[in-house]
């Protein structure tokens, strides 16, 4: 049975997983934006947001001290120095007034050689509002409801005057 085991193991050991999501971290974290595979892309969605909030907490942190324990714990993660200090100084201030969902994955179509899905993971910019949320649909049951007492308006039958009904009466008795 496999309760809790709920991570993408990609077909690899665990250092191998670790080290891979580490280069591809480096990868984005350099460049912006990689083109990988659509489960690596979705494994590396998690690894580098839980990065980017550490370099988040360190920009809010208020002593050295704890500034420094958040850059160890993401060096011990991404394992290297220079991508984690263009985090820490350029990146991590795009972010501050983001509440996560720093990364967007994009379907790119399948590999030529061995028909892997793939995907563009890049980094978004700290002011973008995303897409805006669609309207919430309409429910059909809503709509075949009875109009309310107000919607309904009843037509009066026209007054006939008492002088044409006595007419009238005459003529089919005759």
């Amino acid at each position: 049975m496999r309760h809790n085991n709920r991570r993408h193991k990609l077909g690899v050991s665990g250092p191998h997983r670790s080290a891979m999501m580490g280069n591809l971290s480096v990868a984005i974290i350099t460049h912006g934006r990689i083109e990988t595979t659509l489960s690596k892309a979705k494994a590396l969605r998690p690894f580098i947001e839980k990065v980017i909030t550490l370099a988040k907490k360190a920009e809010k942190a208020n002593d050295a001290a704890r500034k420094l324990h958040y850059r160890r714990l993401a060096i011990s993660r991404v394992r290297d120095k220079a991508a984690v200090a263009k985090l820490f100084d350029e990146l991590a201030s795009e972010f501050s007034n983001r509440e996560g969902g720093y990364t967007r994955i994009y379907k790119v179509g399948q590999r030529i050689g061995d028909a892997a899905e793939m995907a563009l993971i890049e980094l978004i910019d700290g002011n973008d509002e995303g897409y805006s949320k669609k309207p919430a649909p309409k429910d059909k049951k809503a709509e075949t409801v009875a109009p309310t007492a107000e919607e309904v308006v009843v037509e009066e039958a026209p007054v006939v005057e008492e002088s044409v009904v006595a007419e009238a009466e005459e003529k089919t008795e005759a």
